[in-house]
Formats: structure tokens, C-alpha cells, sequence
């Protein structure tokens, strides 16, 4: 519940506050915390940060935590949106070999997202992130 209302201020604008409630929910949950919590939290804290580099590496950490769980639904339902933001990641940093493995990633996982607006987000940014890298290759 934390996390979504850490979530809420960023989407309504504040992001430097959503970024120390987030991060303070990280240091609560510590490195011995759930998995799946680790998985979802550093996922919203790259979105929050503002060094291309901090994203990516908030973004890796939730990939790490989401392998030792992958087994769990709401893990598997989350890759697409971890490859994906791995993609938009490694595109900001202009590393496109790799922005385009992780769309790969991201089209070939689509499916787990389910259905409703979350999949549909993802499956959304797939395609802005397809579209983005054919531009930079012409």
C-alpha cells in the first residue's frame, strides 16, 4: 500500500518525493526483505531517479530479484515491464545493441502481462520503444 501511494506522487508530479519514500521503503525492506517486494520496489525507484545510470541500475536490481522468484505470477506477469524498462534504459544511454535485446525480451514476454491496463501500458511501450529504435536506425 506504501508503495502505491509512493507511486501515486510520481505520477501526479512529485517525483522527488516519490523517490524518498521509495527509498526509505527500500531501506525498511533491507536485503534479507521478500522478493517479489524487492522485485516491484526497485522497479518504481528507477522510475523515479534521474540519472540514466541510477535507473538502470535500480532496473537491474529488480531483474535480480524477480530470477529468484520468477516462479510467482505476479513476478512472471512483471517481466515484460522489466525487459521493457531495461530497453528504455539502455536506449537513453545510447547502448542500442542492447535496448534492442531487451525489446526483444519485452515482445516475446508480452503475453505474461495478461490483459487490462497495466498489459496494455506495457504493450504500449513496446511499441514506442520499437518505433524509437527503427528511428535511430535510419
Amino acid at each position: 500500500m506504501r508503495i502505491g501511494q509512493a507511486v501515486m506522487l510520481h505520477r501526479g508530479g512529485d517525483r522527488a518525493m516519490a523517490r524518498e519514500r521509495l527509498g526509505g521503503l527500500w531501506t525498511e525492506l533491507g536485503a534479507d526483505g521478500d522478493a517479489v517486494q524487492q522485485c516491484m520496489l526497485a522497479h518504481y525507484l528507477a522510475g523515479v531517479q534521474d540519472d540514466p545510470y541510477d535507473a538502470l541500475a535500480w532496473d537491474l536490481r529488480a531483474l535480480q530479484a524477480a530470477a529468484g522468484v520468477a516462479h510467482e505470477p505476479a513476478v512472471r506477469g512483471f517481466y515484460p515491464a522489466l525487459y521493457l524498462r531495461l530497453g528504455v534504459d539502455y536506449a537513453r544511454l545510447g547502448r542500442l545493441a542492447e535496448a534492442r535485446r531487451e525489446l526483444a525480451r519485452a515482445q516475446t514476454s508480452a503475453a505474461q502481462a495478461g490483459d487490462g491496463d497495466f498489459a496494455a501500458g506495457v504493450r504500449a511501450g513496446i511499441g514506442r520503444l520499437a518505433a524509437r529504435l527503427e528511428a535511430a536506425a535510419q
